[in-house]
């Protein structure tokens, strides 16, 4: 089984970086940025510099722009390229716990803790013991609805395995202002799963690799880039399961005002959007700015064989 990490980064390797790359199982894909230092290295992984970028596709290159997260798309296409049977994608600053990526519930029929709430969508970081908390991209009008009472233990075969991160979790600037939280995820709580449409991110998360070309992380949206993704790809049916705690996360430094700035436009649009997508996965397209739209139809022409 062919397994690749992806990432992208502005920084010089960091700890996270240097210790996925010196995994033996795993292959590391690191997208580069023009802030990223021109002597970048790796040991054994695959650095893209923006020039190869652009002689890959510079169309696709255009319209992602540079200077911005979204670049990682590119290193979803150099995983697809290596024949990748799943892809991790992850954060520079996602320091492996010991046992990352080891026994993964991808593709597999896994028992979980199941949250069955009519809501239309599911926040997993309340149902852990930090139920103060909220995922990143969680519709915000429902915030004060959670409801937890309805678990039961339910088998899913499991299409995303998107992992829990102690230290800094993946939370919206909203609650990092409020909280600033330092987390210690309780492990005997998971793997869950809801049963409305949930947020996961692009950072310590597992996807199949028969799902890259459905999932790509677009441009122009701010910070709903890897969250609408995730709505996107559980509309076509795609079953995620939250997995404990496996990486501790150092979180870069971030202006949390620019962030509540870059996640506005989820704050506004999410709880529609989860409603809308409940049978009609191509109700994002109406949510997405044209351009970013046509980002992610020269994404898809590298998938038209399949």
């Amino acid at each position: 089984m062919r397994k690749v990490i992806v990432t992208t980064t502005i920084n010089p390797p960091t700890e996270a970086i240097i210790r996925y790359d010196s995994m033996e199982d795993w292959s590391l894909v690191v997208i580069g940025d023009l802030k990223t230092p021109k002597d970048y290295k790796l040991k054994k992984g695959v650095y893209v510099s923006p020039e190869e970028q652009e002689a890959y596709d510079k169309e696709l290159s255009d319209a992602i722009g540079w200077n911005c997260i979204q670049r990682r798309s590119f290193g979803l296409l150099w995983a697809r390229d290596l024949g990748a049977d799943l892809v991790a994608v992850i954060d520079d600053d996602n320091i492996p716990l010991p046992g990352w990526g080891e026994n993964l519930m991808l593709g597999r029929e896994v028992s979980v803790n199941y949250y069955a709430d009519q809501s239309p969508a599911f926040d997993p970081v309340g149902a852990t013991n930090h139920p103060h908390l909220w995922h990143r991209g969680f519709p915000l009008p429902l915030l004060a609805q959670r409801d937890y009472t309805d678990v039961s233990t339910r088998r899913i075969t499991c299409d995303v395995q998107a992992d829990f991160w102690n230290g800094d979790p993946d939370i919206d600037a909203i609650c990092r202002m409020e909280h600033a939280p330092e987390c210690d995820f309780n492990s005997e709580l998971f793997p869950l799963a809801g049963q409305g449409i949930s947020p996961f991110n692009s950072q310590n998360t597992f996807v199949s690799g028969r799902f890259l070309k459905d999932y790509f992380l677009f441009p122009h949206v701010g910070r709903m880039d890897d969250i609408w993704a995730s709505f996107y790809l559980q509309a076509l049916g795609a079953k995620v399961v939250y997995g404990k705690p496996s990486v501790y996360q150092e979180r870069n430094v971030h202006d949390l005002v620019k962030d509540m700035k870059q996640e506005y436009l989820g704050y506004e649009n999410n709880l529609r959007l989860v409603q809308e997508l409940e049978g009609d996965p191509k109700a994002l397209f109406k949510y997405l700015p044209e351009r970013s739209q046509k980002a992610f139809q020269l994404y898809r022409r590298h998938f038209k064989d399949e």
